[in-house]
């Protein structure tokens, strides 16, 4: 397993990150506990949540998987030798049942940051990061900004120091972004610097084969300000496995039971390209799921990869594209794939 450093700070992290987003719901805990079990004795040494999974989120299932993770935190004692991340929830009319509407404040931080912490059975967490901004702005799949100069959002500098005063009391080592603009990442670099508040350590956004727009302008961001990325859905919720195609519906998965959720990586475009990786993957000799992994692995601005499975057969499948090197050829191949089909599901 190849470690990377997490931002400027002093963690080294697999380039394998365990995901969180089923357990609690396609999940059950024992079955959590099994992928912790295999990835922990598989050197994989971190681990991303959030306070809002699983997902989809509702009310009824809202913390349950970091309540699942501080269970089996308790049960094996291995919290050292771990990385943690979680997240707090961003605004959103929908989740009135968080905090009552959650902002990032910095009472809801505060309030937010207790409640991970009690869930996970911790007294600090390792990375914080804040799941998606609180301003109106390009993320979730939305390209074309529209700026509303009405709009009120909690300024960064209020969300930022917050987030120093729990770096100061000991509850958070480190922080990231989520969700995150490039004029939202050297927003929060600029206040750090001015003030001596924490530096954003990483950047967890939306990367892999069907959508690479993370490299339009967050790439150069990320290695030159050493905050780089933690690629999430980097098989397009299991599309690049090639499970989806031919209309198949795979008893079970996430698109299955929740369509109005999840297609996302499964438009027009993006079933026409998945269907050329999936079959350059096959000429070659790969696993189609292996492959889009590894490019993601293989990328210098991305810190880990967050993978995320729902059987042990996924999970172990997952965790060994840590030792595939793409050939140049068939890094040519996925060039030449994206020329023809560009970022089909952003």
């Amino acid at each position: 397993m190849e470690y990377r450093r997490l931002g400027r700070t002093d963690l080294n992290v697999s380039v394998i990150c365990l995901g969180t987003m089923t357990w609690g719901q396609q999940n059950t805990q024992d079955e959590a506990f099994e992928q912790l079990d295999y990835a922990t004795s598989n050197n994989v040494n971190f681990i991303d949540t959030a306070e809002m999974y699983p997902v989809p989120a509702m009310e009824e299932t809202f913390t349950r998987t970091e309540t699942i993770i501080g269970n089996w935190l308790e049960k094996r004692g291995k919290r050292d030798d771990l990385v943690i991340a979680t997240k707090i929830v961003g605004p959103a009319e929908r989740f009135p049942y968080v905090r009552g509407g959650p902002r990032l404040t910095r009472d809801q931080i505060f309030t937010a940051i207790d409640g991970s912490l009690s869930r996970l059975k911790t007294d600090y967490v390792d990375l914080y990061q804040l799941h998606w901004p609180d301003r109106n702005s390009n993320f979730f799949g939305k390209l074309g900004y529209e700026h509303d100069a009405e709009e009120e959002f909690t300024p960064i500098e209020e969300t930022l120091s917050a987030l120093d005063e729990l770096v100061k009391a000991g509850k958070v080592r480190h922080i990231g972004l989520s969700n995150e603009t490039p004029w939202g990442l050297m927003k929060f670099l600029e206040w750090a610097e001015k003030k001596g508040w924490p530096r954003v350590a990483s950047v967890q956004n939306p990367y892999g084969l069907l959508n690479r727009t993370y490299e339009v302008g967050l790439a150069e961001c990320s290695i030159r300000e050493d905050a780089g990325l933690l690629a999430y859905s980097p098989l397009g919720g299991g599309a690049l496995s090639g499970k989806y195609l031919n209309g198949a519906r795979p008893e079970g998965a996430r698109t299955t039971l929740w369509p109005q959720y999840f297609g996302r990586y499964l438009k027009e475009n993006g079933i026409k390209a998945t269907e050329s990786y999936v079959k350059l993957a096959k000429d070659n000799g790969l696993d189609p799921a292996q492959m889009a992994l590894a490019y993601v692995n293989s990328r210098s601005f991305v810190t880990a990869n967050i993978i995320g499975a729902t059987s042990m057969e996924q999970l172990k499948s997952n965790i060994g594209s840590a030792d595939i090197t793409l050939s140049d050829d068939v890094l040519a191949e996925i060039e030449n794939i994206q020329t023809q089909w560009p970022n089909p599901c952003p």
